[in-house]
């Protein structure tokens, strides 16, 4: 497939272009700072801002899927920056015709941790969480097929290929997950039906 990749330099993203590169995938990476990206060999690099409408949707075009593994960013914009990266992406995409995505977003974007600490946990990352949901809702409106990627916490440890998937709340364990196994899952996403218009909770086995 020929996929672009959006926050292409942060973990998840990182691994993404890792994995699919080596499964034969056509990877184009939509980056600020190419320096930040570590696999360069067999990448089309193309240097933008996803906050320029223009420039995310002249470089969708032509391409079978989206990526979104976009954070916040710093700045004025940080609380609103992810829906903003968002909105270009779908009206990109629109515009090019193009009707897969894949999307990293975060546990608890539904509401859906429980508990007294799960509620503790969506407070602390409200700011976050309403950026993603804005953004989701406002990708979900267009005529797309997605997949929304909901992991517990990340961490930078070695690819866990046991990880659990729910497709209802978050998964049993609740434990947090390497980011390499959430890049794995997105990966893994793109060509099987049954992630098709889903939203799934990760979380590490163990």
């Amino acid at each position: 497939m020929k996929l672009i990749v959006f926050g292409a330099t942060g973990g998840v993203g990182q691994e993404f272009v890792k994995m699919a590169i080596k499964q034969g995938h056509k990877v184009t990476t939509f980056v600020r700072t190419p320096e930040k990206l570590h696999t360069k060999v067999d990448v089309n690099i193309i240097q933008g801002d996803a906050f320029d409408e223009a420039a995310v949707a002249q470089a969708i075009n032509g391409h079978d899927a989206v990526v979104s593994c976009i954070g916040s960013t710093e700045g004025p914009e940080k609380h609103t920056s992810i829906q903003k990266m968002g909105r270009n992406i779908a009206d990109g995409m629109e515009a090019a015709g193009v009707k897969r995505i894949v999307y990293c977003a975060s546990a608890g974007i539904n509401g859906e941790i429980p508990g007294i600490s799960g509620k503790m946990v969506m407070k602390m990352l409200e700011k976050p969480l309403k950026d993603h949901r804005a953004a989701l809702d406002y990708i979900l409106a267009k005529d797309v097929i997605y997949t929304i990627a909901r992991p517990m916490g990340l961490k930078n440890t070695p690819l866990e290929l046991d990880y659990v998937e729910s497709f209802d709340s978050v998964p049993h364990t609740a434990r947090s997950i390497p980011r390499a196994s959430v890049a794995h899952f997105l990966l893994k996403a793109l060509t099987d039906e049954k992630y098709d218009n889903q939203s799934v909770g990760l979380a590490s086995a163990k």
